[in-house]
């Protein structure tokens, strides 16, 4: 069986990864990752908020965030899925927009064109979450990396298993 982090050969000179184990069901994180009302719940680290979402769940289909800072100030993230297969994985980039037409400057995307998959495996009762962002050079991964990627995105993964313990509860 292929492994679906296989979908890019992983370099570590330009790539990021995490890899967490959640204690919920597949359906319970695909759901809260899928469902854009869930997904506003956990997508950035707190305090900040995602106030809109726009997701058209197919390859191609636009993908679009906006983060808020405490302040105020808005970033508008927009891309596309480039691959979906339900609770299996889900992948995206910023260098597309919508009718993969190229996306130009980074500025729509927080300064950083990436390509990003979410991998979650069945682990027992759990899931094996594995999040793999690619990008275009090493630069541009020291500066996402800079940014602050391993809290932040750690910081949304305990986000992400606060909503499926709740939803978990919520199904029993």
């Amino acid at each position: 069986m292929t492994r679906k982090r296989d979908w890019a050969r992983f370099n570590p000179e330009t790539d990021l990864a995490i890899d967490r184990r959640i204690d919920a069901p597949v359906d319970l994180v695909w759901s809260a990752w899928t469902d854009p009302d869930r997904l506003k719940q956990w997508w950035v680290p707190r305090p900040w908020t995602t106030p809109e979402i726009e997701m058209d769940l197919r390859p191609g289909g636009m993908f679009r965030t906006v983060m808020q800072s405490p302040e105020g100030e808005r970033f508008d993230n927009a891309g596309i899925f480039v691959a979906v297969e339900p609770k299996a994985w889900i992948a995206w980039t910023s260098a597309l927009l919508p009718g993969y037409r190229p996306a130009g400057d980074a500025e729509h995307c927080g300064g950083i064109h990436m390509t990003a998959g979410i991998e979650f495996r069945p682990d027992g009762a759990g899931t094996h979450y594995i999040a793999t962002v690619l990008h275009p050079d090493r630069a541009s991964r020291e500066r996402h990396e800079a940014m602050g990627f391993h809290d932040g995105w750690g910081t949304v993964i305990e986000q992400l298993v606060e909503i499926v313990t709740a939803m978990k509860a919520d199904a029993r």
